[in-house]
């Protein structure tokens, strides 16, 4: 399963990596990533979570479903289980090289 917000994705994993770090709840939330200019971020507010850092990808764990906020993009349900956080990538054909999507 897939989920897709703006330049940020979600997809299924079976597990929390061994040795992952937790991420503690910031001010905003959980906050999966950060807009690069606007402030605005992809942020879960609802309590249940648990976020995880390993090799710097972030892993979402939760018990019940979620919701995944941005202030540009719709609202996202985000089901109960273990999610892995990606960023959209592109391929910029005259440079000859991949780079993250920015939001």
């Amino acid at each position: 399963m897939l989920i897709v917000q703006g330049d940020v994705f979600l997809t299924k994993a079976v597990r929390i990596p061994r040795g992952a770090k937790q991420v503690a709840k910031g001010k905003r939330g959980y906050t999966l990533a950060e807009g690069e200019t606007t402030g605005h971020a992809h942020v879960i507010e609802d309590d249940g979570v648990e976020l995880y850092e390993s090799n710097g990808v972030l892993y979402v764990k939760t018990g019940k479903s979620v919701k995944l906020r941005h202030e540009e993009h719709k609202e996202v349900t985000i089901n109960e289980g273990v999610w892995k956080v990606g960023q959209v990538q592109e391929f910029d054909a005259f440079d000859m090289e991949v780079r993250s999507v920015k939001d």
